[in-house]
């Protein structure tokens, strides 16, 4: 068997999402799932920020524009809550970007949007 990096942390966070999504069910607005979200992680006391900035540095400066994740958990992991029919590859690429600029190395994209929740991890 393979050691899944953050293994439990990712299974205690992913565990939310499905709650989430069986009581929610999918159709509703990203806004209202990151806020159920919010919710859970509230009540399960696992440490989060939500809509945490994350600056670029290029050479000797730092530029201007800053990435925002949905979430950091627990100080280690990017959490991306989305509500579309799928799961582009430009998501993927995003959240690689994500962990290039926090220095994290997983990073949960989680997609309640369609009737059967979704996720995948992504670690760099």
């Amino acid at each position: 068997m393979t050691n899944l990096l953050y293994a439990e942390e990712a299974f205690a966070i992913i565990g939310k999402c499905m709650d989430i999504h069986r009581i929610l069910g999918h159709g509703f607005l990203e806004a209202v799932y990151k806020d159920a979200l919010e919710y859970e992680l509230e009540h399960a006391k696992i440490p989060y920020q939500r809509e945490q900035p994350f600056k670029i540095p290029y050479k000797d400066t730092i530029l201007k524009r800053k990435y925002y994740a949905d979430f950091t958990v627990m100080d280690k992991i990017i959490l991306e809550a989305k509500a579309l029919d799928g799961l582009p590859t430009e998501l993927t690429s995003r959240a690689i970007n994500y962990l290039k600029v926090s220095g994290y190395q997983l990073c949960l994209l989680v997609n309640f949007g369609r009737p059967n929740f979704e996720f995948k991890r992504i670690v760099l």
